[in-house]
């Protein structure tokens, strides 16, 4: 009997693998009618995408090609033509600005290959921008640093030590690994400054959190070239705090951009500190509009607000 149900399992296994590779194929077909009546400047966006499809490492499919060429080109979750000439290497649209945050100054941080707006009374970044590009072949990150270190440009001086046993992670919000594989490892070491961690409950930092830094790190840029990110704690009026220091978020926000011939697209996602452990990324989709509301602070400030007005207002519903 046992024999039986493992053969039948096998063949359905084999029948599941075929109706696979005859959609691949499927898609393949049709993207390549498709593609030979592009410009040549999508022709060659269209070109490195399927080539990361057959990237080891990469874990772009080639459904996942079609879907996207779709989305990207003729999909509607995107801007009109936007008119931006600012600093595109760590943010786009501009930095966050303060309009309703109600802890304080928020000082700028900059590092090589990020950037951050911290806050001494909170003790805590409250914001985090950086970008990730594509890379030809991503090769493995230099060995992560043992410890984290006091930014000694703060006024607050937070300690590692200020974690010790609150059952908190430190927290990053520049990720370790996107920024190692793309700027070495002076810049990895920057992101271990106390200045970019937050307490993080381990379920979120090792679950949804750490699977949206992956995508950022790893498919979205396979996927679409470059993308930027905006992301940070969201407080309440008054937050607990470690070591009667260190302001302790009740949530967190992720948004992720994307720009394509011009036009801007986003993601944004809204974590509480225990999510559901079962839950799928778009179940805590959001939107640009409701984190400033949760956060005090405004987005893609240097772009005309009514050209960007729908991209803030819609909610993410699925992830990319």
């Amino acid at each position: 009997m046992a024999g039986r149900l493992t053969l039948r399992g096998w063949v359905r296994l084999f029948r599941l693998g075929k109706a696979f590779l005859l959609l691949n194929l499927v898609a393949l077909g049709a993207l390549g009618g498709w593609y030979l009546v592009q410009p040549d400047g999508r022709q060659r966006e269209v070109a490195q995408l399927v080539h990361n499809a057959f990237v080891a490492g990469k874990h772009v499919s080639p459904v996942e090609v079609v879907w996207d060429l779709w989305q990207l080109y003729y999909g509607g979750d995107s801007t009109g033509v936007l008119q931006w000439n600012g600093d595109r290497r760590l943010a786009i649209g501009g930095l966050p600005q303060a309009t309703t945050f109600s802890h304080g100054t928020i000082r700028v941080l900059l590092n090589s290959a990020y950037v951050v707006g911290y806050n001494e009374t909170l003790g805590s970044p409250v914001w985090a921008a950086y970008r990730i590009q594509d890379l030809d072949h991503l090769k493995p990150p230099p060995p992560r640093p043992e410890n984290f270190e006091t930014d000694l440009r703060t006024m607050a001086k937070v300690s590692p030590d200020a974690y010790r046993k609150s059952h908190y992670d430190r927290g990053h919000l520049a990720p370790n690994f996107a920024i190692a594989t793309r700027f070495g490892q002076a810049a990895q070491r920057e992101t271990f400054l106390m200045s970019n961690v937050v307490p993080q409950s381990h379920v979120l930092n090792a679950g949804l959190w750490k699977d949206l830094e992956q995508r950022v790190a790893i498919n979205y840029p396979a996927r679409y070239g470059e993308v930027w990110v905006f992301c940070g704690p969201i407080f309440s009026s008054k937050p607990a705090r470690l070591s009667r220091r260190v302001a302790i978020p009740e949530r967190f926000f992720m948004i992720v951009l994307d720009e394509v011939e011009g036009r801007l697209r986003a993601q944004s996602f809204v974590f509480p500190q225990e999510p559901d452990t079962g839950a799928p990324l778009a179940a805590y989709g959001s939107s640009i509009d409701a984190i400033e509301q949760l956060t005090g602070l405004d987005f893609l400030t240097e772009f005309d607000p009514q050209s960007v007005a729908s991209l803030e207002a819609r909610v993410t519903r699925t992830a990319w």
